[in-house]
């Protein structure tokens, strides 16, 4: 019967490798993870909230839904955009996706 079934032996001890060498794959998986995944994402949500802090009164923004309006007033936390003439709405400030140039509203 020992043709069909292999005999099981003990490893030896000293073949085992270290205790670093066992997690260095998952290290080099966090670092790759790292600068690939957090560290873009981070730097982007930085660059977005110096953009949210540096909005002003008469900046024409468009927002996460795709709304281009012009700044009418500012809050702390809301912002109220004049879509057209006798047209505003009451948005929150991080839902401001990006800041356009002046006069985009009358070219679209």
């Amino acid at each position: 019967m020992d043709f069909l079934i292999a005999n099981a032996y003990a490893q030896d001890a000293a073949a085992q490798p270290g205790g670093l060498m066992q997690f260095l794959p998952l290290i080099l998986i966090f670092i790759v993870f790292y600068f690939l995944l957090i560290r873009p994402q981070m730097k982007r949500a930085k660059e977005h909230k110096a953009l949210v802090a540096g909005l002003s009164k008469g900046d024409e923004v468009v927002t996460n839904g795709g709304l281009l309006g012009k700044i009418a007033e500012l809050n702390d936390s809301f912002v109220t955009l004049e879509l057209a003439d006798n047209v505003q709405i009451k948005i929150q400030r991080h839902a401001i996706a990006s800041v356009m140039p002046k006069g985009t509203m009358k070219s679209a």
